[in-house]
């Protein structure tokens, strides 16, 4: 790639607020842009193509790795791709952008392989298991099968947080927003 710059990647399981904190920051930050995945499953009532992901067909998707286009892609589940397009990071370095990420613990292991100390890997946890179910429970867009596969990979990927640079146990949504600026800005104060 050319001209690398530095990301900030924020992974967890499904319901830890990861995608919260990552679009508070990208309202108190301008200097932070975020990348759009690349996915296969249906888009939700309230998201919107090109900003909350790229929602590609599984042919499109399937030929998109043949061209080696993803830095990191991920068969999340049946026939369910989610991946991270090399030219999402090219676009937002070219605007002199930190490229924030917010994906799943596979795909953030990828990245966090790939672009090294460029990179502040934070890992996002719910206080306990309980809350994470009850966080899944609440938003209601699951079927009972999606949700059981959900659990099962939300409660894996806990087991993964001493991976990361830093965690965030997000507990109180406040202190969990400050904790995210304050290493975000650390981070980037030693990078420029």
């Amino acid at each position: 790639m050319k001209n690398p710059g530095t990301l900030l990647l924020f992974c967890g399981p499904s319901g830890s607020g990861k995608t919260t904190i990552v679009r508070h920051l990208l309202t108190v930050r301008n200097d932070l842009a975020f990348s759009v995945s690349a996915t296969t499953r249906p888009k939700r009532e309230n998201e919107i193509h090109g900003k909350d992901y790229y929602f590609i067909s599984v042919d499109e998707f399937k030929k998109k790795i043949d061209a080696g286009e993803f830095i990191e892609w991920e068969q999340v589940y049946q026939g369910l791709y989610y991946g991270t397009l090399q030219e999402e990071i090219e676009r937002l370095w070219k605007e002199n952008k930190t490229v924030v990420f917010d994906v799943d613990v596979q795909g953030g292991q990828r990245i966090k392989n790939i672009f090294g100390d460029r990179v502040l890997a934070v890992f996002v946890m719910p206080p306990d298991i309980h809350e994470l179910h009850r966080r899944l429970r609440a938003r209601n867009s699951e079927t009972p099968e999606s949700f059981g596969a959900r659990i099962a990979k939300s409660e894996k990927e806990l087991g993964y947080a001493d991976r990361f640079d830093k965690v965030i146990v997000n507990d109180i949504l406040e202190k969990s927003l400050e904790e995210a600026e304050r290493l975000a800005a650390e981070f980037l104060d030693t990078k420029h």
